[in-house]
């Protein structure tokens, strides 16, 4: 199928892809854990074993590698297996660095297994040219890990301005894409040399499985062998069935991105007139510091993540929280349904997310129905705290 297809088209229909055998428009399921070897040439090259070869990987790993317009991607068991590849192929004492709020489990991950490793890591509180700048240790820096929205607080970063830094550094530029997907963010575009993806998220969008991607920009087809390596010898790949959901769950990929960013504009614009709310953290705001930066980068919404702030502190987050109905309170995002999670208290102590934020992930549920819940539960807390029955 023509890869200059717009990204709606080629995830409702999978790349056009049909099976060869049967003309199915649905891709078949192959859970063998083996294949056969030609008995006239034992040395052929060809599939081996599934670990790092099923045929059901090629149809999810090349479309997504076509949405985001790579070199090549590989599919793992999870988005932690999929970040920590990147860093595995560094050598002990290689110089990385971070956003002082990035996703957690990375977060957790670098400061015992990365440091076991022998990485040298700086995080820096924005990442900016100029704040990575003065980070990069000239000659060591290897990696310049970012997010954009950066999770939990959704801050934007230019990925051009960063990545120009980056380069003149002999830095590589890995981004983590899970939450604008490339219907709304295509970072190689600007300038970046790594995509992550958590598939459980929004690529699959139906909570029913574990997995991760990464893709490689076109230039860097060493940095893909060396991760494809990193991933049989370590063997972290995804089953079979997942890899089927995967593909599955990515035809509806562009309705549900853009569904979820058409509500959550709409759930931000209403609580930003709440009383109770201090803050809301959604780069769709004009009032965000880098609207404008989203704006340019961001392409058709701007995501169906966001997170607010509570007056009154963790306390009356937690009370808003246990007083909705239709948004559930669970951990993970980019699902059918909204969830709202005081991220902080699933952080472990050290954590520099602020614990009077909630973190909210916008379904596919009417948006009426999510701000009515959302307003019935900041009343009953603004009742509670005014008559005294909690105290905030």
């Amino acid at each position: 199928m023509n890869k200059k297809l717009h990204p709606e088209t080629l995830a409702a229909t999978g790349l056009g892809w049909i099976d060869p055998e049967t003309d199915a428009m649905a891709a078949p399921l192959r859970p063998s854990t083996s294949f056969l070897r030609d008995p006239t040439d034992l040395d052929r090259t060809g599939r081996m074993f599934t670990r790092d070869d099923n045929p059901t990987f090629a149809q999810p790993e090349a479309l997504i590698n076509a949405l985001e317009g790579g070199a090549g991607c590989l599919l793992f068991a999870s988005g932690m297996a999929a970040i920590t590849a990147v860093f595995q192929r560094l050598a002990p004492g290689d110089h990385v660095i971070l956003p002082k709020l990035v996703y957690s489990g990375l977060r957790d991950w670098m400061n015992t297994h990365g440091l076991r490793w022998g990485l040298q890591v700086t995080y820096v509180d924005a990442c900016t040219a100029a704040g990575v700048g003065a980070a990069i240790q000239q000659g060591k820096t290897k990696v310049i890990w970012l997010e954009t929205p950066s999770n939990p607080t959704w801050a934007i970063t230019d990925i051009a301005e960063v990545s120009a830094v980056a380069h003149a550094a002999g830095a590589l530029v890995a981004i983590d894409n899970t939450v604008a997907t490339p219907i709304l963010t295509r970072p190689f575009e600007h300038g970046a040399d790594i995509i992550l993806h958590s598939c459980s998220k929004y690529m699959n969008g139906h909570g029913d499985l574990i997995g991760g991607a990464v893709v490689v920009a076109e230039g860097h087809e060493d940095v893909l062998v060396d991760i494809q390596n990193i991933r049989n010898e370590y063997g972290g790949v995804l089953g079979s069935f997942e890899a089927w959901l995967l593909l599955r769950g990515m035809r509806t990929l562009a309705v549900r991105v853009k569904t979820a960013s058409t509500s959550a504009l709409r759930i931000a614009q209403f609580l930003d007139g709440c009383d109770l709310v201090d803050q809301v953290l959604y780069a769709g705001l004009e009032t965000h510091p880098n609207h404008n930066v989203a704006a340019r980068q961001m392409q058709g919404g701007f995501g169906g993540m966001l997170s607010f702030r509570v007056k009154g502190g963790e306390d009356a987050a937690k009370l808003i929280a246990s007083e909705v109905q239709v948004f559930r309170q669970a951990i993970s995002f980019g699902s059918t349904e909204s969830v709202i999670e005081h991220r902080a208290g699933m952080e472990k102590p050290d954590s520099p997310t602020p614990r009077d934020m909630l973190r909210v992930s916008v379904g596919l549920e009417n948006t009426d129905d999510l701000i009515a819940d959302l307003r019935q539960a900041i009343d009953a807390v603004q009742r509670e705290i005014s008559t005294g029955h909690r105290n905030a």
